[in-house]
């Protein structure tokens, strides 16, 4: 059971004199039998609610019971709202803060397991594959977008120098552990990985955002787009024994696998940008690997081929 989940389902009670399952799994966009099991816990859990069945029954709290959240300052609201809407991986002070005092404002069944959950997990911003994973400016990104402000960022895209835009932010998205940022630009909505921006400097100017905005929608339209270009070519070929896992780090998963051959090896089929990008991936694996269509990554490969061997080749006979 997802405690920022319980803690919702108690605030929305405090809300109400009385609410139904079909109220409570609206709010929290789950399942009605999700939203009545969630009732039940805190129940079971000490928290003073019970249901009344029949006509105009619901769940209600005992008296009246709330939980005290005063003491909250603004930046820590803020910062609490991002961290749930963008699963944050390295919370700040502010955060670590607002968390410190909703734990010691929740009744006392809620606390010890919220002090346990606190306790029960560690958060390593360090990527195992040596990769720069962190987003040193992150804050003052989170603080434009709530605060609707212009910005000028620098931005540097893998192997190129950065480059200064003029974005307006209009929210944060989380995928597969990085950050990004959504924002207007002279170009349309485009998304920023927030731990390659390099600058932040506020214009002065506010940002509007467009009437019936949805950031879901728009992150999914957008990750869409990401995707079609991630798969935008496809090559053949085969694959000797003891590749595969290889083969799946190095495409990101976007490989297949047909007939195996008398000698062993596979036949296979890997999506990517472009021929040349797929080819460049593989040119590691050596003769491990062996591309028969289209021409281009062929033709890459043998590039490659080529270069190494004069760079790495015994030098030639006087």
């Amino acid at each position: 059971m997802r405690a920022d989940r319980l803690v919702a389902a108690l605030l929305f009670l405090q809300t109400r004199q009385r609410v139904t399952a079909a109220e409570l799994a609206a709010e929290l966009d789950v399942s009605e039998r999700t939203a009545r099991r969630d009732l039940e816990a805190l129940a079971s859990a000490g928290v003073p609610v019970y249901s009344q069945a029949g006509q105009g029954g619901g769940w209600s709290l005992v008296g009246g019971a709330r939980t005290d959240l005063t003491g909250l300052t603004a930046p820590e609201i803020r910062a609490l709202f991002l961290l749930t809407g963008a699963d944050s991986a390295a919370p700040n002070q502010e955060t670590r803060t607002a968390l410190r005092k909703l734990v010691r404002a929740l009744p006392s069944p809620l606390r010890e397991g919220a002090e346990a959950a606190a306790r029960a997990g560690v958060a390593d911003g360090a990527d195992w594959t040596g990769a720069d994973t962190g987003e040193p400016l992150l804050a003052p990104v989170q603080r434009a977008v709530v605060e609707r402000r212009e910005l000028r960022i620098g931005y540097a895209r893998p192997g190129r120098d950065p480059h200064e835009r003029t974005v307006r932010p209009l929210g944060i998205a989380a995928k597969a552990g990085a950050r990004y940022l959504v924002a207007d630009t002279d170009r349309g909505l485009r998304t920023f990985r927030i731990g390659r921006v390099t600058s932040v400097a506020e214009t002065g100017a506010p940002v509007v955002r467009p009437e019936g905005f949805d950031l879901a929608a728009v992150w999914r339209t957008l990750a869409a787009r990401m995707e079609d270009r991630l798969v935008a070519a496809t090559v053949r070929g085969r694959a000797a024994p003891g590749t595969e896992q290889i083969l799946e780090g190095l495409l990101d998963g976007r490989i297949r696998y047909g007939e195996r051959t008398p000698d062993g090896w596979t036949t296979i089929e890997a999506d990517g940008p472009s021929p040349e990008v797929i080819a460049a991936r593989l040119a590691g694996l050596g003769a491990r690997v062996e591309l028969h269509e289209p021409p281009e990554a062929r033709a890459a490969l043998a590039r490659v081929g080529a270069e190494l061997a004069a760079l790495y080749g015994p030098p030639p006979a006087p």
